[in-house]
């Protein structure tokens, strides 16, 4: 008996190989941990100032859709330079940047309560997530073996979902307690402390085949999406299912009702907790091999999950279908990374990664836009959330059907990650990562 629950463990528990075996990966981890903390704290912030100023679930969605051009113009440049430039470098300088924009957030929370500002330093916030992420990504295959790929995307997942539930738990607290400047004054050092991780990572300058980054070179990586339908439908369902299933617009409206800043951070936290969970026990990732099957049915849980939230009678069963919500994001998440870090070449993974994160970042922005514009125009926040996560299951049904390879991509037949013969770069001071 204890030797099954043994075995059970064992499959089940973080793989922290990755972690183990890559000094650098353990670098790019610490930083990311760091500044995704206090970035989730201005999360909840930002939603919260606004409707604070205005009133208006509809500004609240207009002010995540000002960050769309930005994070969407700043995802296609950061894609090409981390296909041409030092990737360690873009990294530093986007950081830089996000925390002069936190800063900057928290002298307009302190002293001028503009809201054209957070409009402004929202969209500069997002700019430099654009710019580094592409980086972050095309980093990760070179720094951990093929076989690991898998631990890592559900590490990075630990990382994130740890930050998403923490960080808007702790938002709401220190908004209440302390105000709207010190939160994002806070995230402004958790970016400095995440600035200081990503400075020890080893340097990895462009490989010998990487081009000038121009119009050409986006072509190229836009031409090998079309070559391969299941990374294109891995982007679209995504996308579809923030699309039509993010509701976060309405959140400051419903914890309004309910119980104020404490009650808007637990909803933003609960998605979180259920990613958490899956990160958690992302041992059994590794078992996974029909990675399309797993994101399509990740995808209908998705939504399942967002129309029982509409549904729900009352607090806690809203904050568990949230939570279900979030869990099923992230098996989707596992999967649709491994899938992308398995089967594209080096030398075109700093641009597919840039479309990558549009693909997962745009759709957010839009459906909260859409959800505010529901719920205006029926008056009802029910049937705007219910209505988004049936139509969640719609779509990505649609896009299964339309681009059938994605239901058929297996991990055990699939291309390896280097079809061309393009290996990946060791860094520049000759050192493999490795501890």
């Amino acid at each position: 008996m204890s030797g099954g629950l043994a075995r059970i463990l064992t499959r089940v528990r973080p793989d922290l190989t990755p972690l183990r075996r890559s000094a650098d990966f353990r670098r790019l981890y610490g930083g990311q941990a760091a500044s995704l903390a206090g970035s989730m704290i201005t999360f909840v912030a930002l939603p919260y100032q606004a409707y604070q100023l205005t009133h208006s679930s509809l500004v609240v969605g207009l002010l995540s859709l000002s960050e769309l051009a930005p994070l969407v113009l700043s995802a296609l440049l950061g894609g090409l330079l981390a296909d041409a430039a030092n990737r360690r470098t873009l990294i530093l300088a986007a950081e830089a940047c996000g925390a002069v924009v936190a800063g900057g957030l928290a002298v307009n929370a302190a002293a001028w309560h503009q809201v054209w500002l957070l409009f402004l330093l929202s969209a500069a916030g997002a700019a430099c997530f654009g710019l580094a992420r592409p980086s972050v990504d095309a980093l990760v295959p070179q720094l951990v073996p093929r076989a690991d790929l898998p631990a890592a995307a559900a590490l990075s997942g630990l990382t994130g979902n740890a930050a998403q539930l923490a960080g808007p738990l702790l938002g709401g607290t220190i908004i209440a307690a302390a105000g709207l400047a010190t939160a994002y004054w806070i995230d402004a050092a958790t970016g400095l402390a995440g600035l200081l991780a990503f400075a020890r990572l080893s340097s990895f300058p462009p490989g010998q085949q990487a081009g000038r980054p121009g119009r050409r070179s986006t072509a190229e990586g836009l031409r090998y999406v079309r070559s391969r339908p299941e990374i294109l439908g891995s982007y679209l369902i995504d996308m579809a299912a923030m699309f039509f299933g993010a509701p976060f617009a309405l959140f400051p409206a419903y914890a309004a009702r309910i119980g104020g800043p404490a009650v808007l951070g637990l909803l933003y936290a609960a998605p979180g907790a259920g990613a958490l969970l899956v990160s958690l026990t992302g041992g059994w990732a590794r078992h996974v091999h029909r990675h399309g099957r797993a994101i399509v049915a990740a995808v209908c849980g998705w939504g399942l999950a967002i129309a029982a939230f509409g549904l729900a009678p009352g607090l806690w069963w809203a904050v568990a279908a949230l939570a279900g919500a979030g869990a099923a994001d992230m098996v989707s998440g596992i999967f649709r990374m491994t899938m992308w870090n398995q089967s594209i070449p080096s030398r075109l993974r700093g641009r597919l990664a840039g479309l990558e994160m549009i693909s997962y970042t745009t759709g957010e922005p839009l459906g909260n836009l859409e959800s505010g514009l529901a719920a205006s125009l029926t008056g009802s926040t029910r049937i705007a959330i219910v209505s988004g996560g049936v139509l969640c299951v719609v779509a990505a049904v649609a896009v299964t059907l339309a681009l059938p390879l994605l239901w058929r991509y297996d991990g055990r037949v699939a291309q390896a990650g280097e079809p061309d013969g393009d290996m990946p770069l060791a860094p520049a001071n000759g050192s493999t990562g490795t501890s």
